[in-house]
């Protein structure tokens, strides 16, 4: 269920750059980017937005969980259902 990632480069001023190291924080500067553009690709409305961006990261949790990853039912793993599931819920 995880996106494979295709690298893509940007160049930012040296104060953009500052902000977003600061804003990011604990999180890592890609995910933060990559989240703030897919939030702006899917349109203007913030709440759709945000909250479809929160499944993401709920999947994405999932995807990482390793306890739950040798669980399959009737052939499918258990990360993959629960993660249709979850993505079922995306406003379009």
């Amino acid at each position: 269920m995880v996106e494979k990632l295709v690298p893509y480069s940007i160049y930012l001023s040296k104060a953009c750059h500052d902000r977003l190291r600061k804003q990011a924080k604990n999180r890592k500067a890609s995910s933060f980017v990559r989240d703030a553009i897919t939030m702006m690709l899917d349109g203007g409305d913030l709440h759709k937005s945000g909250y479809n961006q929160g499944l993401k990261d709920a999947v994405g949790v999932i995807d990482n969980c390793v306890e739950i990853k040798p669980f399959a039912f009737n052939g499918k793993y258990l990360t993959d259902i629960v993660a249709d599931q979850i993505l079922e819920m995306k406003k379009k």
